[in-house]
């Protein structure tokens, strides 16, 4: 099969023909249709995370069909989804909470192993999702990370509906976020960069839309920052009223820089991080997804332009998400 492979430590993926994977107990095969783009991929590929193998075929928001160990559950054919948590060990103490989004020995797709640049792809039966089949594939495809994380990240947020949240940076997470938001009849400030964004996010119904350092016009109850920027993650903790929350959708951060902590932490408000997500939080995504007719905004790269997709994703070049197709 075709697949855009890393090799550590080298950049930028090399285009190659490489087997198709072989079937372990419990996982099936699926041919992979489209494949989103996320910024967590280009942390892999540039080495800002430290490399789980010498080799290895990046992608973890992928759409396909059931080529092979087919199921009851998942028949040929079936139209999935495979997302960036590919499996958990059941048995660790977060698992067995309740909690596996921070079981202590995961596999992740497109990290760990291979993932979906490829013609093919394996997948532990288990973590696989059905997906609605009122998205065709470049719009199911961004839902599977930049969508579900973003979900998982206003429910760490607290968001409550009818509250006023901030969105830091607008690209193609934070662009799914305001659907939800919407939805639950929330009022949607944006600080964001780039003319671009800024626009989308017009356009998408936000209340309120400045630049990145722009402070919203009314205090915040919650506040997600998309950004791998500590920056960021100050501008939004100064911009929330006492007892509010700040969530970081990152699962990179440059740093965070000194601040007051008289003047934007005290007051209870709160700093959490968003860790990875479960498959409780991609099945209600998802349902929501399909009950509010969520259509992404996405450009299609084949897949001999995985390298230019993911500097797209990395120069802000496009507005929503990235979307490698076969």
């Amino acid at each position: 099969m075709r697949a855009a492979i890393h090799r550590t430590p080298k950049t930028p993926l090399e285009l190659a023909d490489v087997p198709q994977p072989g079937l372990r107990p419990g996982q099936v095969l699926i041919r992979v249709k489209a494949c989103g783009v996320c910024r967590t991929d280009l942390h892999i590929v540039e080495g800002e995370l430290p490399p789980r193998r010498p080799v290895v075929i990046p992608g973890h928001q992928i759409v396909g069909e059931i080529a092979g160990g087919a199921t009851t559950d998942f028949p040929l054919d079936t139209r999935v989804g495979v997302s960036w948590i590919g499996g958990t060990d059941g048995t660790c103490r977060y698992c067995r909470a309740g909690n596996e989004n921070l079981c202590d020995d995961p596999t992740y797709t497109g990290y760990s192993v291979d993932g979906g640049y490829a013609e093919f792809a394996a997948a532990r039966a288990d973590f696989v999702l059905r997906l609605p089949d009122a998205l065709d594939d470049l719009q199911a495809a961004p839902l599977l990370c930049a969508g579900i994380i973003g979900f998982r990240a206003l429910r760490v947020a607290g968001v409550a509906p009818g509250e006023n949240v901030g969105l830091f940076g607008f690209g193609a997470s934070a662009h799914l976020a305001i659907a939800v938001l919407h939805a639950w009849k929330c009022r949607v400030y944006v600080a964001t960069r780039g003319e671009s964004h800024q626009r989308l996010a017009t356009e998408l119904g936000a209340a309120w839309v400045g630049g990145e350092r722009d402070k919203p016009p009314v205090e915040l109850d919650r506040a997600v920052t998309f950004a791998p920027s500590g920056d960021v993650v100050v501008s939004a903790l100064a911009s929330l009223r006492k007892g509010g929350v700040v969530a970081i959708n990152a699962i990179h951060l440059d740093r965070i820089p000194q601040f007051d902590y008289d003047s934007l932490l005290w007051g209870e408000r709160q700093i959490r991080s968003v860790a990875n997500m479960t498959r409780a939080d991609a099945r209600d995504f998802l349902a929501i997804a399909a009950e509010i007719n969520l259509r992404p905004k996405a450009t299609p790269f084949p897949l001999a332009q995985a390298n230019e997709a993911l500097q797209a994703i990395k120069r802000d070049a496009i507005d929503g998400a990235a979307v490698i197709t076969m």
